[in-house]
């Protein structure tokens, strides 16, 4: 058998969140830097930064592995500051940088067709098996071509070909989870059942590592796995199954030796179904092992001398290969003695140093003492003969402090007389930068203090206490961007002053927190020809039953009608009608007081052109991009772009939104959108498919007010049941909105898979996370969650996840009490559930329930869930009795319908 390579596809390369904190030792600020965490491990920090959440452990991907980023958080005390403060110096340098390397684990693909004996031969199925060797979370991402529509894009197959467990992935794909054959074994597989009656000419399959987010494919391409001859000579090399496989070649052919060139090409031949086959690819798994090293550097107080401590976590004997420098220029010296122990002079240019087991057994440290008058410390370190480990293709380097730069401090016991040293600007420096982030800190606490005074003068204007908060935020946010933007504190000082010196803009697209989203379309709302003059009949209506946001369609010239497949962006002329009947539709919703958000699809776009090898990924209109607007990594559309920043939408070509002129083309667009049809927001389609970071900066162009994007992935099981614990889940979601610096919210795609198990199965005990909070990224970033319980993938036509049928007003009772900002779908709010849904709205806006609400759960079991929000409103869902205790307040029923009902406190 041939040697075939199954190619991994990295799509993310995950760095951790920064998170800043200031050291104040006397005269001297630190800015303490770490690595990528391994684990959600807690920190604690001086000042939260960022708004206070367990979120901020597990961070944003960040897309650009060969760019250097210096990652900044707090630390618990470590090894480290230990042996710096035996030295009796303030730590005026410490950085963590993040070491990562590769492991290679070798397997097996297995693809088998059988004919299944379970059937009559005159009706014989066919069952496919793909497995894979290697341990991992393996999915198989299929598809099929038709016989009739040979060369086309990737189709769903048939339901009765669809194993338990699968997801479709919009209308195209199907992703089914590969199981263990049986318990302790490694090896994984999925069966699929073919039907014989139906016209399949291939299917097409990638598989993928949720573990590591990693695709494989096979030549870099999609395996492909014909079912008829048709495929035999499809040249394209990717197709498995023909060797050995297809036993469909006459017999007098087969004896006689001719290959499959002599066969008759007449299109008119009957096509031929292959028998079966076995075939065995190999597959490597490279597994990233994220490990780092920490380097500190002080100043001996006697001595002057820099000590430098560095420690890592790697594991076994590491060597740390160095030398100093004594200039810009980083010439690698031998310094003079003496060294730490078991150190080797290699090749008279650099020494080499065995780090030694740290005490606790986990990884290695080792401490060098250093001249004053050295510029850096350099090095790289190596695990073993194979495995050397450096910074982004660089050697370390360490700045090391030189006196003068330094404020002479008085030692212990000496007299305080002794004169500082004349050259104290960069101290002075120092304490000017603090100074300024100390300002905006105090901002904070003044804040706080005026929140409580409010509080505790018991004052009911909950807008005071609103604007406060906003504020808390705003301020947070400056002081975020300021501390990401800093320096180590010795550098170049005019710099320093300068970057510390310069205000972000703050646009924070998350309204006030007293909105409520309607969805103003559906999947079939663009087959009136004229859906933004029949929505400008009902403006009035929507107006009036209280909500305060609408989301239309997509506005753009889409390959399909429904408006997610946009051609020419700023060809406004779509299914749902002209441009002029959008602008009028938008100012009458105004005149209500109604905001509009626009459906802006950013991930991809439809190509009007193909390339000279006839793929389409050849753009025109007024941004007429080439294909080097086109990811790397999608083989459907061969992009010369970069390697793609998140997850790849396989039905169009996916957009490279790390390339400038595709930044600069999209935030004029959206400008022009903003100024030129007036839309007040958007709702961002498919943000799995691109960095949060680039959403932040369209944002920040387009000012928005209100943004909520679209993260939509699968939710955690055990054996096909939702498991209880879904941080994983709400934590991608939130490291998305990270990614985007809060600028943007998110739909609470949690909240959702639970609601449907919780009422599915009668278990309410599900709507209480492991601390009593709420389960979803509501119970995380209430402010940032748009919580919904259907739109218009999961239900209308479509039914992708339809919400349990005949409970969906238990679902709003839900969502409109609790905080978040809430979102009703069209096909809900024009149908039987009108007045209950009306109901709660005002209820909700009366008691002025808002997306920072202060929820108290206080039953949360088999049958009933119940909570108090804000003191103002208590809710129960479910069959079982609940009743809000009367002994702080007096309750009144005001909304009721089946398994639910929620009180208004008198």
């Amino acid at each position: 058998m041939s040697a075939v390579s199954a190619e991994p596809f990295l799509r993310h390369s995950r760095f951790e969140k920064p998170e800043f904190v200031r050291s104040r030792r006397k005269a001297a600020v630190t800015l303490t830097t770490a690595a990528p965490i391994k684990s959600s491990s807690s920190f604690s920090c001086c000042c939260s930064l960022v708004p206070r959440r367990k979120i901020l452990s597990n961070a944003s991907s960040f897309p650009f592995p060969n760019l250097h980023r210096v990652i900044t958080l707090a630390a618990r005390a470590s090894s480290t500051d230990t042996a710096l403060a035996e030295s009796n110096s303030d730590v005026l340098f410490k950085e963590t940088f993040p070491l990562s390397r590769t492991e290679t684990t070798e397997g097996k693909i297995f693809v088998r067709l059988d004919q299944t004996k379970a059937k009559e031969k005159e009706d014989q199925w066919q069952q496919l098996t793909v497995g894979c060797s290697l341990p991992g979370k393996w999915i198989l991402h299929w598809g099929v071509s038709y016989v009739d529509d040979i060369g086309s894009e990737w189709d769903q197959p048939p339901e009765n070909m669809i194993p338990p467990g699968s997801i479709p992935i919009k209308d195209y794909a199907i992703e089914t989870p590969l199981k263990k054959a049986s318990e302790g074994e490694k090896f994984h597989q999925v069966k699929i059942e073919i039907d014989p009656k139906s016209p399949i000419a291939a299917l097409n399959f990638v598989l993928k590592d949720e573990e590591t987010g990693v695709w494989y494919q096979h030549k870099g391409r999609d395996f492909k796995m014909p079912l008829v001859d048709c495929f035999l000579d499809s040249g394209s090399g990717n197709v498995i199954g023909a060797k050995g496989g297809f036993s469909i070649w006459p017999d007098t052919l087969a004896s006689e030796g001719k290959d499959s060139s002599s066969r008759s090409k007449d299109p008119k031949q009957e096509t031929r179904k292959v028998e079966g086959f076995y075939e065995e690819l190999p597959i490597a798994k490279y597994a990233v092992i994220e490990n780092s090293v920490t380097v500190s550097v002080s100043k001996c107080l006697k001595t002057a001398k820099n000590l430098l401590y560095l420690v890592t976590d790697l594991p076994g004997e590491a060597v740390v290969h160095w030398g100093v420098c004594r200039d810009d220029a980083k010439n690698w010296e031998i310094p003079a003695a003496p060294h730490p122990p078991e150190t080797t002079v290699f090749k008279n240019k650099a020494l080499r140093t065995m780090l030694q087991a740290n005490e606790d057994g986990n990884g290695c440290s080792g401490s060098f003492t250093l001249d004053k008058d050295l510029v850096g410390f350099l090095f790289v370190l190596k695990l073993n003969e194979s495995t050397w480990l450096n910074c982004m293709g660089d050697d370390f380097f360490i700045p090391l402090p030189i006196s003068s730069s330094i404020p002479a401090q008085s030692i212990p016991g000496e007299s305080e007389g002794v004169p500082v040293s004349e050259n104290t600007v960069g101290a002075d420096q120092e304490v000017s930068h603090a100074t300024y982030t100390d300002g905006i800190i105090n901002e904070i606490r003044s804040l706080v203090s005026d929140f409580s005074a409010e509080k505790r003068q018991q004052t009911k204007t909950k807008e005071v206490q609103e604007s406060i908060l906003q504020e808390i935020e705003k301020l947070a946010a400056e002081a975020y961007s300021i501390f990401r933007s800093s320096t180590p504190t010795f550098m170049d000082e005019t710099v320093l002053e300068s970057e510390a010196m310069q205000a972000p803009k703050i646009c924070s697209g998350t309204g006030t927190g007293y909105e409520i989203l309607l969805q103003g379309f559906n999947w079939e709302s663009h087959k009136l020809g004229h859906w933004y003059m029949e929505l400008k009949q009902k403006v009035e209506e929507i107006s009036s039953l209280g909500f305060t946001v609408v989301w239309l369609p997509p506005p753009t010239e889409s390959v399909s009608p429904e408006g997610y497949m946009p051609k020419d962006l700023y060809n406004l002329n779509s299914r749902y009608g002209n441009i002029d009947e959008l602008k009028d539709l938008v100012k009458i919703f105004h005149r209500k007081g109604v905001k509009v958000l626009g459906d802006a699809v950013l991930n991809h776009r439809c190509a009007h052109y193909k390339n000279g090898n006839g793929v389409w990924n050849m753009f025109g209109g007024r941004l007429n991009w080439d294909d080097r607007a086109v990811v790397a990594d999608d083989p459907h559309f061969q992009g010369r772009g970069n390697k793609s920043s998140g997850d790849n939408f396989h039905a169009a070509p996916n957009i490279d939104h790390s390339q400038e002129f595709v930044r600069k083309d999209l935030k004029e667009w959206l400008c022009w959108l903003r100024k030129e049809i007036g839309y007040d927001g958007w709702r961002l389609d498919f943000v799995r498919g691109f960095w949060g970071g680039y959403v932040k900066d369209y944002l920040d162009a387009s000012e928005p007010y209100f943004a909520v994007g679209e993260y939509w992935d699968s939710l955690s099981y055990t054996y096909g049941e939702l498991d209880h614990n879904q941080d994983a889940h709400r934590q991608r979601i939130v490291d998305w909105i990270n990614a985007t610096s809060g600028t943007a919210g998110a739909f609470d795609v949690t909240t959702k898979g639970i609601l449907h198990t919780t009422l599915e199965k009668c278990e309410y005990w599900r709507l209480s996370d492991q601390k009593g909070k709420p389960p979803g990224v509501v119970g995380w970033w209430p402010s940032r969650a748009v919580t919904f319980i259907e739109n218009h993938d999961t239900g209308s036509t479509q039914g992708h996840w339809r919400f349990p049928g005949g409970k969906e007003m238990q679902g709003y009772a839900y969502i409109l009490t609790h905080p978040g900002t809430p979102a009703v779908f069209f096909d809900h709010i024009f149908s039987r559930y009108q007045s209950e849904i009306a109901a709660l709205i005002s209820l909700r806006n009366r008691n002025k329930i808002h997306c920072r609400s202060i929820v108290k759960i206080t039953k949360a079991e088999r049958d009933v869930y119940a909570a108090i929000i804000d003191e103002k409103v208590a809710v129960k869902i479910g069959p079982g009795h609940y009743e809000p205790p009367s002994s702080s307040h007096s309750w009144s029923s005001k909304v009721e319908g089946r398994d639910y009902k929620v009180w208004e406190a008198s």
